[in-house]
């Protein structure tokens, strides 16, 4: 008898396969019919799928199943583009670069989608194109969010966006497997569109959503400084970053530019120019701001004529920023939180390695006689929660399939396991009683 979840990851592993084979036959300039004498042979082994397919639901459904997969093929192939250097991988990057830089990024879902994008790009020009890989934890680390944020905004904008796909999951000490893309899927705009709309038709109501689409940043400042401390959640913030990366961009604007270049309602765009102001970030000079000549490095300037005023003192690097607004050592923190994650989840696959190891036995008069391995069962204290729940390592929240018996011992609840842990006990028991007596 084989389990339905196990059947249903045999069925998605197929399907990937055939699809993989499908992408390649399209690519190679191949036809539907050459890929279905290719899957329908009987020696084929990548055919296994559509072959099953066949035997349990009749050759009519084998068919059609092939020809969906072959038309999402295709429009796959189609719509990407074929690398054949490093030179066009760089080409490819830079012109996605251009269009981060000129998509409005619209609320503070939109902008940490921005740094979470950002990060990925620099991934990417590392890897030299733009398949490339990551874990979430380095991810996290290079765009300075929490690992909760950053799943957040992958699945609510960047993957619905069509900007990233995740094409294989990481495992032990490998990353996954991203590929950026141009973000050309259409996005939802009830997710977009601001709701900052003048309360009073006799303060003139907005007809059009208050952030136009003429978004002009530059990325690479906004990638230089996303991992600081100072533009932590509870810091300066994402829109701090923003309102730098446009003025970077292009000096010298006003408030109702700088709301559509920055991707910013008027509101934000005012709050966020007053916390760089009383840093001495920018500086404005009648409607129109500026950053201060050092700004890029965190320190402030006061003007010359400037009255003085009840604020904080000039800015003296994004470190004092971090101070003043307690965000100090965020980074290093998550980035310790993150080690030790790692660190759990390696001695965990050890044990887990170290639980499937094979059975050792020794031979004695004729029979064979196992040799106990090590209990993998026993957890430390560390990972005990109340009632009896396991703790899990990675986490750091109680594991639901697991528990802890009445001697300190570790059970894995699971569909497949028949034997109770007594009779589980009892076995080690015996095993550890043949081997002394054998020994």
């Amino acid at each position: 008898m084989v389990l339905r979840e196990d059947r249903q990851g045999a069925a998605e592993h197929g399907h990937r396969i055939t699809a993989a084979i499908a992408c390649h036959v399209a690519r190679a300039g191949g036809t539907v019919d050459e890929l279905t004498r290719l899957l329908l042979h009987p020696d084929h082994e990548g055919g296994r799928h559509a072959r099953h397919i066949a035997l349990r639901s009749g050759q009519a459904r084998a068919l059609d199943y092939i020809r969906r997969v072959w038309a999402s093929a295709s429009t796959a192939v189609d719509s990407t583009r074929a690398l054949g250097s490093r030179h066009e991988a760089y080409e490819v990057l830079a012109a996605l670069r251009d269009r981060i830089e000129t998509t409005p990024w619209r609320g503070e879902r939109g902008r940490t989608a921005l740094r979470v994008l950002r990060a990925h790009l620099n991934f990417a020009e590392t890897a030299g194109g733009p398949l490339h890989h990551a874990s979430e934890r380095q991810t996290a680390e290079e765009a300075g969010v929490s690992r909760t944020t950053l799943r957040v905004v992958y699945e609510t904008v960047l993957k619905p966006g069509g900007w990233l796909r995740r094409l294989r999951v990481g495992h032990g000490r490998e990353g996954s497997t991203w590929y950026l893309a141009d973000g050309n899927a259409p996005a939802s705009l009830s997710r977009f569109r601001t709701t900052q709309y003048p309360p009073d038709p006799a303060l003139e109501e907005w007809p059009t959503p208050e952030t136009r689409a003429a978004a002009d940043i530059d990325s690479t400042v906004i990638s230089r400084l996303m991992g600081h401390d100072a533009f932590a959640h509870h810091g300066l913030g994402s829109s701090a970053l923003m309102i730098i990366g446009a003025l970077h961009a292009r000096p010298a604007q006003t408030i109702g530019e700088l709301v559509g270049s920055a991707s910013v309602s008027r509101a934000t765009a005012y709050r966020t120019l007053r916390r760089l102001a009383d840093h001495g970030l920018v500086h404005h000079s009648g409607e129109t701001w500026i950053l201060a000549p050092r700004a890029l490095e965190g320190f402030g300037t006061s003007l010359p004529d400037a009255v003085p005023a009840p604020t904080a003192p000039p800015a003296q690097g994004w470190d004092a920023v971090a101070q003043q607004y307690g965000t100090a050592g965020v980074a290093a923190q998550r980035k310790a939180l993150h080690a030790a994650e790692r660190s759990a989840y390696r001695e965990a696959l050890e044990r887990l390695a170290e639980h499937r190891g094979k059975a050792m036995v020794i031979v004695r008069d004729g029979g064979q006689v196992l040799v106990p391995a090590p209990r993998p069962d026993e957890i430390p204290p560390a990972w005990h929660a109340p009632g009896g729940c396991v703790l899990d390592p990675v986490t750091g929240r109680p594991d639901a399939e697991w528990r802890v018996a009445t001697d300190g011992r570790l059970i894995l609840i699971t569909p497949s396991d028949q034997r109770s842990y007594d009779e589980l006990a009892a076995a080690h028991a015996e095993a550890l009683s043949e081997w002394e007596s054998a020994a």
